[in-house]
């Protein structure tokens, strides 16, 4: 039986949070940083990371070499967050590490010579830290990692510089963003040392009303620290996500919507990516505030995954085009919508 997968599940604050994820940037002392690197110190890295984890060890992950995952797949981890999309622009010199749930994954060669991501279902920061702690800890026994006892961490980018670390928050907001708000909260939330994203992070848009909310400060400032400032700011946008949908859910309007898009969903026979992310966040808000009892949180959650691009051609096993990828999505919907 295949392993359950870590997106498969709705976690604690689950109607509004979809997951929490805590990154770390390392670079290794005895290298220069990536950008600087040839071909063999790429491959160096590499080798040293794969042979730090014994094949025996209890917590196996499996060794991908970036160049030889089609480009189907590699679109498929950007979409479960695994990969970044700069990862997987230019795979040559670059490996991933990952556990069979996809919880931790380890890239290899991106803008620093490790990145160690920690990914977790529903509200869940503290537990993420700590699973990212034990494995930064380990690697650093065995690799030693690049530290100035003033600076911290040392990393290709100034901005990482200090603890390396990004926490972040995966939030569906569509109340919000129906009252037009999510603009005046991203300027408050920058004031207080976070940002606010689209879905797949830097330089990507909102899909769906899912907002990506992290830390920006990494230098001055202990990791708990900044982990405690995003907890709590992340709790009263969660406070507020759900009186704007308590406000919400007696309109009439709304709910034609949610039905509305339900319909749609459950019988369409082409269905782009863009409409179905339009189409699904309502559905999901009504799912949360029990006006649909027939699905729940956790399909809808692994579903946002499965009906991405990138997933259709991997399950499919070859390259589809952008309309035999909306008749297979619009089936993939119907069936987990029936």
């Amino acid at each position: 039986m295949a392993q359950e997968k870590w997106y498969q599940r709705s976690g604690a604050e689950g109607d509004v949070v979809i997951s929490t994820r805590i990154r770390l940037a390392r670079d290794l002392a005895h290298l220069p940083f990536p950008a600087w690197m040839t071909a063999e110190q790429r491959e160096d890295v590499i080798t040293q990371v794969f042979g730090a984890f014994p094949n025996d060890q209890p917590c196996a992950f499996e060794r991908r070499r970036m160049s030889d995952v089609p480009a189907r797949e590699l679109l498929a981890m950007v979409e479960r967050h695994l990969i970044s999309r700069e990862f997987a622009r230019d795979p040559s010199g670059e490996a991933l590490l990952i556990t069979a749930d996809e919880g931790v994954s380890i890239m290899v060669g991106e803008e620093d010579h490790l990145r160690i991501q920690v990914l977790r279902s529903g509200f869940d920061l503290d537990s993420a830290w700590q699973e990212a702690t034990c494995w930064d800890d380990y690697l650093d026994t065995r690799l030693h990692f690049a530290f100035d006892e003033r600076l911290g961490y040392l990393t290709q980018c100034p901005t990482n510089l200090g603890t390396g670390m990004r926490a972040s928050v995966m939030l569906h907001l569509p109340a919000l963003q129906e009252k037009g708000i999510i603009q005046q909260l991203s300027v408050t939330v920058s004031k207080l040392g976070l940002t606010i994203r689209g879905l797949y992070g830097e330089g990507s848009k909102p899909e769906g009303a899912l907002y990506q909310i992290s830390n920006q400060v990494t230098l001055g400032i202990t990791e708990q620290e900044a982990i405690d400032n995003l907890r709590s700011i992340v709790n009263q946008i969660i406070r507020e996500e759900r009186s704007c949908r308590e406000q919400l859910k007696d309109s009439p309007a709304f709910e034609d919507r949610v039905f509305r898009s339900l319909g749609i969903l459950q019988n369409a026979r082409l269905l782009t990516g863009n409409e179905f992310m339009t189409l699904i966040s309502p559905v999901r808000m009504g799912v949360a505030l029990g006006m649909i009892d027939h699905t729940d949180l956790n399909a809808l959650n692994s579903l946002l995954i499965d009906a991405g691009a990138g997933a259709l051609m991997e399950a499919a096993g070859e390259e589809l085009d952008a309309a035999q990828r909306d008749v297979r999505r619009a089936a993939l919907v119907r069936e987990r919508l029936r």
